[in-house]
């Protein structure tokens, strides 16, 4: 970080370097509180988020129709607000990682990670050597379309600044979590409710409830051990401060979506009276 805290770090001349400030935030043991971004397509959104005191946007591309372009132009605006995107991309696989980081992505949220054989892949694609393998695009928004900053330099901050969460969705991944939890390049760990609750077969059911909560607290016991990130999906303020209280420093809080659609039903139904 640069002096105070400023979203830049120097390199021994006179060059800056973003800084992803999602992650310095988690660093300096400060939680990091975002929403989902899923439907708003108007890159204007990540200012009024920022306005609105939030400290990042995930968006999401696996359940949506955001294509790479509109995440494109997401990322460069996220830069230069110093507001971070988290992307979770379709398939966490070194296609969709390389093309996400190559327009200026900091922040993957990964999904249906299965194994530690699939988390190993995800570190090989989204850090340079000697951390992983990830490939050199050459002059672009990632960055910054500054060619002074020397190749090495550039790589070794690059690699500093990613920051991974995987998504544990099935009940086998629990097998491997306490391997992947301890992989280097793995930053966070979390669940995907909707979708761990139909592999365990409690979706819907009164013991849906009981039975995520044990997972959540197996991935925040595995996060202390391993010293990485709890990420946590939360809906309402009680949940907010409960997996707050846990030890979670990565909260998403619902949605754009969720956020919209709520605000316009409880005035419409003050303004009706219906």
């Amino acid at each position: 970080m640069g002096p105070q805290g400023a979203p830049y770090e120097s390199n021994p001349g006179t060059t800056t370097m973003h800084v992803n400030t999602m992650r310095a935030g988690l660093e300096r043991g400060e939680p990091q509180i975002g929403t989902w971004l899923t439907m708003v397509r108007n890159p204007a959104i990540l200012s009024l988020m920022k306005s609105a005191g939030l400290d990042f946007a995930r968006v999401d591309m696996e359940h949506t129709a955001l294509t790479i372009e509109k995440i494109a132009d997401l990322a460069v605006l996220a830069r230069a607000l110093n507001f971070p995107i988290a992307v979770r991309p379709p398939k966490a696989n070194r296609e969709w990682i390389t093309r996400l980081l190559d327009v200026g992505v900091w922040n993957l949220h990964c999904p249906q990670v299965e194994n530690a054989g699939h988390a190993r892949e995800i570190v090989d694609a989204s850090r340079y050597a000697p951390m992983g393998r990830r490939g050199n695009g050459g002059l672009s928004a990632a960055t910054d379309f500054d060619h002074t900053v020397p190749l090495m330099e550039r790589r070794a901050h690059a690699n500093r600044q990613i920051f991974v969460t995987v998504m544990f969705e099935t009940a086998r991944a629990f097998d491997d979590l306490d391997a992947i939890a301890a992989m280097p390049g793995i930053d966070a760990l979390t669940i995907g409710p909707a979708d761990l609750a139909q592999d365990l077969g409690v979706a819907g059911t009164p013991d849906q409830a009981r039975a995520l909560d044990e997972k959540r607290d197996q991935i925040l016991a595995a996060a202390r051990k391993h010293g990485k990130v709890a990420a946590m999906l939360v809906s309402s303020f009680e949940e907010m401060t409960r997996w707050k209280n846990a030890g979670a420093t990565l909260l998403a809080y619902s949605s754009d979506a969720d956020i919209l659609y709520n605000g316009y039903a409880a005035a419409m139904k003050r303004i009706k009276g219906s």
